[in-house]
């Protein structure tokens, strides 16, 4: 596959990247192995922090050195990262770019930036949104409610949330949930987006971590093949349809202990060991290919569906 022409816009520009494409920030997937192949196919690779093992973030972000000469960031997930010197730790990693997510935008936003780094907040909900502008972010990262992972138990799609966003801020928005394609950036970009945001897609790469179990079961999904758990609860979780998640989808209120072996379901194939958490994308998810082929072919398909639009 050659190598698309860069796309030039905000998010490119502030992030040093060619394409506006950035993956997901999952616990235990998003580290070096994922990342770097991320950002050496032009996107944006980002290092976890919600597994909350700290050592090893701060190993990966240094195999991130030796595997790529290209920009990435790196995540605090506010809700699962309890140490109070997180965003100092950050720093010192020496990154650029930092999402927050799972808090408040408040608590972290003026340190960094003050410590030079571009900030962008992870939001469900247009009041979210506000908020985080109001704190001082650079962008935002908007996530409707089909994509896999933590959510707001009170979900909106991303047909409905990007739009709404991009009608009330004037700062750049990186679309997340159900994007998997060209198809996926170009309807982003026309609600108002000037980056995409990919986990499940990512999930189901040749680079990622997962078992292959778990990538097999993404491919095997249809667009029904997700839970929504915790929906009069918190946190809200969209998961991989199992047995397991189907007799949990019933309860209303699923602890997080039922983290508890994941990485027997990550790495191990169990996939009742845990829960594993995909987007409903993950029926649109036909084969496993390398990171470059996904981003590369991004860009190509979104360039010929931007040609094909009628009118």
């Amino acid at each position: 596959m050659d190598k698309p022409e860069p796309i030039r816009n905000k998010i490119t520009e502030m992030l040093g990247i060619d394409y506006p494409v950035v993956q997901a920030p999952m616990g235990w997937i998003a580290r070096s192995q994922l990342a770097s192949a991320v950002s050496n196919a032009g996107g944006l690779g980002i290092i976890e922090t919600s597994s909350g093992e700290l050592d090893v973030i701060k190993t990966e972000i240094a195999a991130m050195r030796t595997l790529t000469d290209r920009p990435f960031g790196v995540n605090i997930a506010q809700a699962f990262v309890r140490d109070p010197q997180i965003a100092d730790f950050v720093v010192e990693q020496g990154v650029r770019f930092v999402t927050t997510s799972a808090g408040d935008p408040t608590k972290y936003t003026s340190k960094l930036k003050s410590a030079g780094l571009t900030v962008f907040h992870v939001v469900p909900t247009l009041a979210a949104a506000l908020k985080a502008v109001d704190a001082g972010v650079d962008g935002l990262v908007v996530e409707g409610g089909e994509g896999g992972g933590f959510k707001n138990p009170r979900d909106v799609s991303s047909m409905v949330l990007v739009p709404l966003v991009a009608e009330h801020v004037d700062v750049p928005i990186i679309a997340a949930g159900g994007i998997t394609d060209g198809a996926g950036m170009a309807a982003a970009f026309s609600l108002g987006a000037g980056g995409v945001q990919m986990g499940t897609r990512m999930v189901a790469a040749t680079e990622s971590p997962v078992h292959s179990n778990w990538k097999n079961a993404i491919l095997g999904a249809a667009e029904t093949d997700t839970v929504f758990l915790n929906r009069f609860g918190r946190p809200g979780l969209r998961a991989l349809r199992t047995q397991k998640t189907t007799l949990l989808e019933r309860e209303e209120q699923v602890d997080l202990s039922v983290f508890g072996r994941a990485t027997d379901l990550y790495f191990g194939g169990d996939m009742e060991a845990s829960i594993a958490l995909t987007g409903q994308v993950a029926g649109r998810i036909t084969d496993i290919r390398p990171v470059r082929e996904i981003i590369w072919g991004t860009v190509h398909e979104y360039r010929a569906r931007l040609a094909d639009l009628p009118g």
